[in-house]
């Protein structure tokens, strides 16, 4: 007998959790996101017809959507319960158009975190589909259409094919390319800071520094040595005398619950995940997870959100677990208001229960689980905490008519920083050395002084973190663009990453230097952030979605045909290295390929030499004190990626200075505080703790005792494959290691037949998961190119 009611979700984790809270009345089915869409093989926007937009079922889902018409025929009513946004709303009315769906059967649900009072309150209160949410998307996708199929194959004709061009994209690669620039016209200037180190009036005589501020009450800097020398002068033979003391107590509020830019900062800062990263886990969260006693439980709130807003409910449970575990003096409870010009259409960040403390989860999560929700959990909490408190002292010394300041703070009152302290983009050490009891008008000792020189700094190059920020600061994209719109711009090469850093390529100049030209309007951040606020105008019902089309394409379209005529065959010019080709002696230029970046000769065809793109590492050689270099090879079975580091001299055309010391280790940039040489740490991911390498060196750990922490037998096996098979760029050695491992608790008799069908089975799969591979990424960089993801 078909049930009664049919829930169509996105996901099939999302159907179990909330067909556990529904019942046996209720069949929860998922569509696994869009299944209908404009084509891939052409525009799918007829322009001609006011920009009437032709959506067709998307290739692959056939099964999918028989399944849910026949369940959907012989259900009574049919909830979309898809995601609670612009997208989720234009897939359940995808949904209804492809289904036949008649308005008096169809109901729409959303659930802003998926517990079962939300769940089955929600089904309680359904409502119609929104068409502005709707249009507002329709408005965006043909947008994002039009500009990806009709600029793209500009780009493919006059500089290079597979590149794109987007609204967002565009201006993203603009900013890192902005910053880039700054950095390099940057002029630093000269500064110095001048310390008179002094001995406090007490019995111990306790040492402090005091940094100089200024003369006759006006603040003053040190611009140069001579600058310096002249206070020195004039202050050494003279008293040092405390002239004001002041303590005060100094508050430090928490930081508000995350949205999902700050969500993606905080993530990338701290746990080193990547914007899409981070926010395939948050999805994994809130759809929900099995949790042991508890069953399958969403465990955060929606994660696609720009407000600040918390129900009452989740203050008042925080209220409540914070008096418990903490005590009343650590709860105060905290409403954040949210900025101009967010969408405030769902509530922050947060736990979906706040009892579900991180290690009470935590053997029911995976690593990348656990850090993420403990990082919301932590954050949502403190965010509901009193503010620390600070003991602060502040001395201002004067000697000659000049001043000097000496200040120190101890933590009086922990508040939230006994659960959450926000991360820093980039960290500055701040030094502050204790201060002795000292009283107004006493004299102190003067040890000597201390004068370094500075320059100052350019801009730091952006992160992942850093450009989400200063995207949302400038109204650029909304919550759901933030983390395709980086990893886009990675993709396509416009930007790399250099460690953490994002640096613009010589491509991604290029293309930005032809928008800016050519469609500054598309390049111009006020522009697109004006764009956003319109789309968000016709989500509010404001303004009729047809007409932004018409109002952008006019001047687009004119644009396009003024550069066909114009440009000519743009060349990309060569980022040279300072690698020098072992063959011929020219410096070696980054190119890039199947499997990326990497070295080649720029002599070709004369010279072929090729080899993988080496980074720059902290440390020296142990062997040689030449500099690390980080490189990366593929195996020549597999084309599986590995890295390894080794000397820059490996390569040496002088045999005098070759050297032959490569690891797979990775070098950090402390070295052993014993014997001075470079340490080193084992790769992979989490904390792992440096060790010397030195065998001659007290401080040297043996190899035996470096090791990855142990794995089961199994996983052992395989990972001892892999590594056979990374190391030595063959097949062979893994396939006998794993058989012999895994043939080793088998009958001899039966020995010989096991070794030979795994090898069989081996190679076979090696061979199909090789074309399946090669085949989908063919497919998948040929669909994307010409459109911003």
């Amino acid at each position: 007998m078909a049930k009664q009611s049919l829930v169509i979700v996105e996901s099939p984790a999302k159907a179990k959790t909330i067909g556990k809270y529904l019942g046996k009345d209720f069949e929860v089915k998922a569509c696994m996101g869009h299944l209908r869409d404009l084509p891939k093989s052409k525009t799918g926007v007829d322009v001609e017809n006011d920009f009437e937009p032709v959506y067709k079922p998307i290739k692959g889902k056939e099964d999918i959507i028989s399944d849910l018409k026949k369940s959907a025929k012989a259900a009574d009513t049919v909830y979309l319960a898809t995601d609670p946004d612009r997208e989720g709303e234009a897939i359940s009315w995808h949904l209804k158009q492809l289904l036949d769906l008649p308005d008096e059967k169809t109901k729409r649900v959303t659930f802003n975190e998926i517990t079962k009072n939300v769940v089955q309150e929600s089904i309680r209160q359904p409502r119609d589909i929104d068409q502005n949410l709707v249009d507002a998307q329709q408005a965006r996708r043909i947008l994002d259409r039009l500009v990806g199929y009709e600029l793209s194959p500009l780009l493919w004709k006059k500089i290079r094919r597979g590149l794109s061009a987007g609204r967002v994209q565009s201006v993203a690669t603009r900013m890192v390319d902005d910053r880039d620039r700054e950095i390099e016209e940057f002029q630093p200037e000269e500064y110095w800071t001048l310390d008179a180190n002094l001995l406090g009036a007490d019995v111990k005589k306790t040492p402090f520094a005091a940094r100089y501020h200024g003369k006759n009450g006006k603040k003053a800097e040190l611009k140069n040595e001579e600058a310096v020398n002249a206070v020195v002068r004039e202050t050494e033979g003279e008293p040092f005398v405390v002239q004001t003391v002041k303590r005060t107590d100094k508050q430090r509020s928490p930081s508000p619950p995350f949205t999902t830019s700050t969500l993606q900062q905080e993530a990338s800062r701290k746990l080193s995940m990547t914007p899409r990263r981070t926010m395939a886990i948050a999805q994994q969260l809130y759809e929900g997870v099995d949790i042991e006693g508890e069953g399958t439980v969403g465990l955060i709130t929606y994660m696609r959100t720009d407000s600040l807003r918390l129900s009452e409910e989740a203050l008042s449970a925080a209220k409540e677990f914070i008096m418990g575990r903490y005590g009343p003096a650590y709860a105060e409870t905290h409403r954040y208001k949210t900025k101009a010009g967010a969408q405030d259409g769902h509530e922050a960040i947060r736990p979906s229960n706040v009892n579900l403390t991180p290690e009470q989860v935590k053997k029911d999560l995976t690593g990348e689980q656990y850090r993420l929700y403990r990082l919301v959990w932590s954050r949502f909490v403190a965010c509901q905490m009193s503010n620390a408190v600070y003991d602060s002292v502040s001395v201002e010394i004067t000697a000659g008519g000049h001043a000097f300041r000496a200040t120190s703070s101890s933590l009086k009152f922990s508040g939230y920083t006994a659960v959450y302290e926000e991360g820093k983009d980039e960290e500055k050490e701040e030094r502050e050395s204790p201060l002795p009891a000292l009283r107004e008008g006493e004299t102190l000792a003067l040890r000597d002084f201390s004068k370094d020189q500075h320059f100052t700094q350019p801009p730091a190059h952006y992160t992942d973190a850093s450009l989400i920020r200063a995207m949302e600061e400038q109204g650029i994209g909304r919550p759901s663009t933030y983390a395709p719109t980086v990893s886009t711009i990675l993709d396509r090469e416009y930007v790399i990453k250099d460690g953490k850093y994002l640096r613009i390529t010589n491509l991604g100049r290029v293309v930005t230097a032809l928008m800016k030209d050519k469609f500054s309007d598309i390049a111009d951040m006020k522009f697109t952030a004006n764009m956003e606020e319109k789309l968000d105008s016709v989500e509010e019902g404001k303004t009729p979605w047809k007409g932004v089309l018409r109002d952008f394409y006019g001047d687009f379209e004119s644009h396009l045909r003024q550069a066909e005529q114009d440009l000519t065959r743009i060349k990309v010019p060569d980022e040279v290295s300072e690698e020098i080709c072992p063959e011929c002696g020219r410096n070696l230029v980054v190119k890039s390929g199947r499997f990326g970046r990497f070295l080649a000769c720029p002599g070709y065809p004369e010279c072929s030499f090729t080899m993988p793109l080496v980074v720059a590492m902290p440390g020296r050689c142990p062997k040689c004190g030449g500099r690390i270099m980080k490189r990366t090879g593929n195996s020549k079975k597999t084309g599986k990626q590995y890295t390894y580091y080794c000397c820059e001299h490996v390569n040496s055309r002088d045999e005098a200075n070759k050297c032959d010391f490569m690891t797979w280790d990775v070098p950090v940039k402390d070295d052993c505080p014993v014997c001075g040489h470079t340490m080193f740490k084992k790769a992979g991911k989490g904390f792992k703790k440096p060790f010397c390498i030195n065998p001659e060196c007290p401080n040297f750990l043996p190899e035996d005792k470096r090791g990855y922490p142990k794995k089961p037998a199994a996983e052992s096996a395989a990972e001892t494959a892999e590594t056979n098979e990374t190391a030595e760029g063959t097949d062979e050695q893994a396939e006998k290691t794993a058989v012999k491992k895994a043939a080793a608790k088998k009958p001899a008799a039966k020995k010989n037949a096991a070794k030979a069908a795994s090898k069989s089975t081996s190679k076979a799969a090696a061979k199909t998961a090789s074309k399946t591979t090669a085949k989908k990424k063919t497919t998948v960089r040929t669909k994307k190119s010409a459109e911003e993801d």
